[in-house]
């Protein structure tokens, strides 16, 4: 559809959201957090990350990480360049000694399992797989040495409970798009992993692991026994950077001062527990919205499976491309399905930095939207 054929309809200033951001990565930035990284430009920006203008932030970072999430003692913050694509890698070299087992629901879940198997040095991983819209569960095997689950499937907006399938083994959780949006326990989790442009408003190309005292034991322990791994996935020497504040090679310093301003809002308003409770409150008002309209129903199917961070609703008697281009036009993005998902669907991000009152807004504008296309908005 070229922008000539996008139906002319308005959506009046009055029903639209403040803010009209609901992109599920990147994501929306808060503009107060853009404001200050400004008033730094001259004195923070261009200066070297390994000098203490840049470390007292990355150490900012670290220590407010593991207040927000609750770490106990000897857990450790580790930073590194690449994003979680990247800790995938990084974890086949340095955290999975022989050989492990995956959780596989849906785009992103399946791509570890991939770059397990593909690791010459490992056993062929066990993979666990259940079709998209749902998540299968881990089971205690006494073959493997990591578990790998994902918090927030950001493809089909599934999230699960995390919880430890067996006392041996350790439990890596990627937690891209939940971490900072959803609560967890540190006792049933060993490595918590994620990038800043979800829940933490920030840009991509960086990974942060919280890593437990098992963990980082693990990855001592692969060290000392020799195993090559390419220096920038070398999860010895993240670490033993990350305990000095800094990251092996330069990071984006934008990138790291986002995601600090971004955890000390959160903190400074009640923590974890009130950064999820806006992902809760709006992920109420979007799959009750779409349970009550006839075009509108949530895809996750089983409700103690759909995430609150992202949230999929499938349409039914309307083009959802057409609805998304429509909406894209009056200034209200990325409500697009996930490309290879091909479903008929709205995607949308309920981030913490998304305004509650802006989801519920949007939901108004999809039904203006469907009502001006034909369709029946109630």
């Amino acid at each position: 559809m070229t922008t000539s054929e996008i139906p002319a309809i308005e959506i009046p200033r009055g029903l639209q959201p403040a803010d009209g951001r609901f992109g599920c990565g990147p994501s929306k930035v808060r503009p107060e957090s853009v404001a200050e990284l400004a008033a730094v430009s001259t004195t923070y920006l261009g200066t070297s990350h390994r000098q203490p203008t840049v470390k007292r932030v990355v150490g900012s970072l670290r220590t407010g990480l593991t207040a927000l999430f609750g770490l106990p003692d000897g857990w450790e913050i580790l930073l590194g360049n690449g994003g979680a694509t990247y800790f995938w890698d990084a974890a086949t070299f340095g955290l999975i000694t022989t050989r492990s087992q995956h959780l596989s629901f849906g785009e992103f879940s399946s791509k570890f399992a991939a770059a397990a198997k593909a690791a010459p040095h490992l056993e062929a991983p066990l993979v666990i797989a259940s079709d998209p819209g749902t998540h299968p569960r881990a089971v205690a095997d006494a073959s493997v040495d990591v578990y790998a689950l994902t918090h927030n499937e950001t493809s089909t907006g599934v999230a699960m409970q995390l919880s430890r399938p067996a006392a041996d083994g350790l439990v890596l959780v990627d937690a891209t798009s939940g971490a900072g949006g959803l609560v967890w326990d540190p006792a049933q989790v060993d490595v918590y992993y994620f990038s800043p442009q979800k829940c933490f408003a920030g840009d991509g190309g960086l990974w942060v692991a919280a890593c437990s005292p098992a963990a980082i034991a693990r990855i001592e322990e692969i060290s000392a026994a020799g195993r090559w791994a390419p220096a920038s996935l070398d999860l010895k020497i993240a670490l033993d950077n990350s305990l000095q504040n800094q990251t092996y090679n330069t990071p984006a310093l934008a990138t790291i001062f986002l995601l600090d301003l971004q955890v000390q809002w959160m903190l400074e308003h009640g923590g974890l527990a009130w950064a999820a409770g806006r992902s809760a409150q709006s992920a109420a008002t979007l799959y009750g919205w779409a349970e009550s309209r006839s075009f509108a129903s949530p895809y996750v199917v089983n409700p103690a499976e759909r995430s609150n961070v992202v949230g999929t609703i499938d349409l039914e008697g309307v083009d959802a491309g057409v609805v998304s281009k429509v909406l894209r036009a009056n200034g209200i993005v990325d409500t697009e399905a996930y490309r290879k998902l091909g479903r008929n669907q709205l995607r949308i991000g309920m981030f913490p930095a998304i305004a509650p009152d802006d989801v519920a807004a949007l939901t108004t504008c999809v039904d203006y939207v469907v009502d001006a296309l034909g369709g029946q908005a109630a």
